[in-house]
C-alpha cells in the first residue's frame, strides 16, 4: 500500500464517519518497523469536533500480502484487543474495524498508539532504556497473570483454537507432512515432545506470542503488549517457555527472561500473582516446544516469500534461521533425553 492521496482521503472519511468528528487532517502516515506477518502504520490526524478533538496518535494494523495460517483475521484480532480490556492488560486500546477493503486495499482496525519502543534488540541490549530490569521482569510476569487470569468463553469468541501440548504436536506434524522437504530435526524435536508430554495440562486463555519484541517499553516500565494475533486457549506454561526460549533473548544469552532478566526475577511474581507453580521440568518442555514452533514459523516465512506472493528480505532471512532453532531443539532434548 502507498499512502497516496486518494488513500489519505479514503482513510479520512472513514475516521470522521466512525469518530462522529466534523473533519479529520493527517498529518502522518507512514509504515512503522517491525510486524513481520502483519503491517503496522503510524497515523497522527488533527479532529476537529467529537470525542476525539485535538491531536491524536493512532496505529493502523492491516493485512500483510500474505499471511500465515494461524494468524487471526484483523476482525478477530480486534474483538480480542476488545475482550483483554476487561482484565487490566497492558494493551493498545482499539477504536475502529473496517473491513471495506477499498479504503487501504485491505481489512484493517486503528487502535491508539502507546509510547515505547518494542525493537528487541534494543530492549534486551540498550541499558538506558532498561535501567531496572528486574522490575520490567516483574512487571511482565504480573502483566501474563492477568491475561491468564482473562476469563472469556471459547462461545464469546468462537474463532479461537483450544491446542495443549499433543494438539500442538499434531499440527505442526501437519504442517510438515504437507511441505514436501524432509526435516528430521523438527520431526526428533516433536517426537521427544509427545514421549514428554505432560499428562494432564491447566486450559487458560493465553497469549502465544508473548516475548521481548513484542511488548513496549517506556520509561523502564512496561507499556503495553502488541501483536494479538496468535491468541488462543491452551496451557498457561506455553507463554511462559516462549518468553524463556533462547531464540528471543537478542544475544543476550545469559538473561533467560527474553534477554533482560533472570528467571528468579520473573517466576516469583508470576507464581505470586497468578496462584501457579511453574516447574522447572514443565519450563524446560515448553521451550523445546518453542524453539519447534518457532521453527515451524520460520519455514512458514520463508515461503510466503518464496511463492513469489510477497517478496521480502526479512521473510527470507527468516527461514535461515533453521539451522540454529535445530542445534537448539537438540541440545535441549540432549539434556533430558
Amino acid at each position: 500500500m502507498i499512502p497516496d492521496d486518494a488513500t489519505r482521503a479514503r482513510l479520512a472519511h472513514f475516521i470522521r464517519e466512525a469518530s462522529g468528528a466534523l473533519d479529520v487532517r493527517l498529518t502522518l502516515f507512514e509504515q512503522m518497523s517491525g510486524g513481520a506477518v502483519q503491517q503496522n502504520w503510524a497515523i497522527d490526524a488533527e479532529v476537529t469536533g467529537g470525542a476525539f478533538a485535538g491531536t491524536n496518535r493512532w496505529v493502523l494494523r492491516m493485512d500483510a500480502p500474505t499471511v500465515v495460517a494461524e494468524s487471526l483475521t484483523r476482525a478477530h484480532e480486534f474483538q480480542v484487543l476488545k475482550a483483554v480490556q476487561q482484565g487490566a492488560v497492558l494493551a493498545p486500546e482499539p477504536l475502529w474495524l473496517c473491513e471495506n477493503r477499498a479504503v487501504v486495499g485491505s481489512s484493517f482496525f486503528l487502535m491508539k498508539r502507546l509510547p515505547g519502543v518494542a525493537t528487541g534488540h534494543k530492549v534486551a541490549r540498550d541499558l538506558t532504556l532498561v535501567p531496572d530490569r528486574r522490575h520490567l521482569a516483574r512487571e511482565l510476569a504480573a502483566n501474563l497473570a492477568r491475561i491468564h487470569a482473562i476469563r472469556v468463553s471459547p462461545r464469546e469468541l468462537p474463532f479461537l483454537n483450544t491446542r495443549l501440548a499433543r494438539d500442538n504436536i499434531a499440527h505442526y506434524r501437519r504442517y510438515l507432512d504437507l511441505l514436501g522437504e524432509g526435516h528430521p530435526v523438527l520431526e526428533w524435536g516433536l517426537r521427544w515432545c509427545e514421549l514428554n508430554a505432560p499428562p494432564r495440562e491447566e486450559t487458560t486463555f493465553i497469549h502465544r506470542d508473548y516475548r521481548t519484541g513484542n511488548y513496549l517499553v517506556d520509561n523502564g516500565k512496561l507499556a503495553g503488549v502488541l501483536d494479538w494475533e496468535f491468541v488462543g486457549f491452551g496451557n498457561p506454561m506455553e507463554d511462559i517457555g516462549w518468553l524463556f526460549a533462547k531464540c528471543w533473548r537478542f544475544g543476550q544469552y545469559g538473561y533467560p527472561v527474553g534477554g533482560v532478566a533472570y528467571a528468579e526475577d520473573f517466576l516469583p511474581e508470576y507464581e505470586l500473582r497468578s496462584g501457579r507453580a511453574v516447574k522447572p521440568a514443565e519450563l524446560h518442555y515448553w521451550q523445546v516446544m518453542a524453539h519447534v514452533r518457532w521453527a515451524i514459523i520460520a519455514l512458514q516465512q520463508r515461503e510466503r516469500h518464496r511463492s513469489g506472493a510477497e517478496s521480502s528480505l526479512e521473510l527470507a532471512l527468516t527461514g535461515h534461521l533453521l539451522s540454529d532453532l535445530e542445534l537448539e531443539i537438540l541440545a535441549l532434548t540432549e539434556e533430558h533425553a
